[in-house]
C-alpha cells in the first residue's frame, strides 16, 4: 500500500480566489502581523482581531474548491472504493474549509481553522460560520472568551504528534503550493528524505538547492489532477 502525505499551503487556495498572506497583495500588506496575528495583538485589541477573522469568515461563502482540492478528494475516494491502493494524509497549513468541501477527510489543520473558535475558558472548539465579538459567549461555558481557533505566531501548531507519526511512516511526501519558509513545515521534506520520495507542485521553482526529488511547476489546478489521474492509471 502507498501511504502519501501531502502538505498544502496558500498557493493551493489562491487559486480558488483566496486571497494570502504573503506575497504582491497578501493580507500582511493591510495590517501588520503582531495586531492580528499574536496573542499579544489580541489581548491588546481583540475587537480589531475579532473583525480580521469575520471578515474572513465572511469571505469563504464567495470561494469554492477549485480543481485541486476536487483531485485530492478524488483520490482518496479512489482508496475508499478500493481502486487505488493507498491511503493519502492532507496536512494543510490553511486556514479555509476547501479541502473538507472538495470531499477529503483525513485533513489535519496543523494551523486551526477558521470556521471555528477556541474557548480560553473551558477549551471548547466551537464550530462557527458567523461573526464573533470579544462579548459573544462560549455555546458550552457561556463566557465571552472566545478567540480564534487559529495558531498564532509564538503559538505551537496543532496536531504535531499526530504529523510526526504519519511522516515517518509515508513512502511519498508532496507539498503543493506553499513557500516553504514557515517552520515546522519547512521542516518536514527534510524529515522525511531518509525514507520517502518527495515531490513540489508550485507556481515557481525554489531558489537555490531544492530539498525535493522532484519539482512540478505550474498551477495546482492543472498538475495536481494530471498527477492523480497519472497515479490512478498505474
Amino acid at each position: 500500500m502507498q501511504r502519501i502525505v501531502v502538505l498544502t499551503g496558500a498557493g493551493i487556495s489562491q487559486e480558488s480566489g483566496l486571497q494570502t498572506f504573503r506575497g504582491p497583495d497578501g493580507l500582511w500588506n493591510n495590517e501588520h502581523i503582531e495586531d492580528i496575528c499574536t496573542p499579544e495583538g489580541f489581548r491588546r485589541d481583540p475587537l480589531r482581531v475579532d473583525r480580521f477573522y469575520n471578515n474572513l469568515r465572511a469571505g469563504l461563502t464567495a470561494v469554492q474548491p477549485n480543481a485541486a482540492h476536487l483531485a485530492l478528494a478524488g483520490l482518496e475516494q479512489a482508496a475508499r472504493d478500493g481502486r487505488w491502493q493507498g491511503h493519502l494524509t492532507i496536512i494543510t497549513q490553511n486556514i479555509d474549509d476547501l479541502h473538507e468541501r472538495a470531499g477529503s477527510h483525513d485533513v489535519i489543520h496543523m494551523h486551526g481553522e477558521l470556521l471555528r473558535l477556541r474557548c480560553t475558558g473551558c477549551g471548547a472548539t466551537p464550530a462557527w460560520h458567523g461573526d464573533c465579538f470579544p462579548d459573544t459567549p462560549c455555546p458550552v461555558c457561556h463566557a465571552p472568551t472566545l478567540r480564534p481557533d487559529i495558531v498564532w505566531f509564538g503559538e505551537m501548531p496543532y496536531h504535531m504528534d499526530t504529523i510526526t507519526q504519519r511522516l515517518a511512516a509515508c513512502d511519498l511526501f508532496v507539498a503543493i503550493g506553499t513557500s516553504g519558509v514557515v517552520y515546522p513545515a519547512a521542516g518536514f521534506v527534510d524529515s522525511v528524505a531518509d525514507h520517502a520520495d518527495t515531490m513540489l507542485f508550485n507556481l515557481e521553482a525554489r531558489s537555490g538547492p531544492s530539498p525535493f526529488d522532484q519539482t512540478i511547476l505550474g498551477p495546482a489546478t492543472h498538475t495536481v489532477p494530471a498527477w492523480t489521474q497519472a497515479l490512478l492509471a498505474q
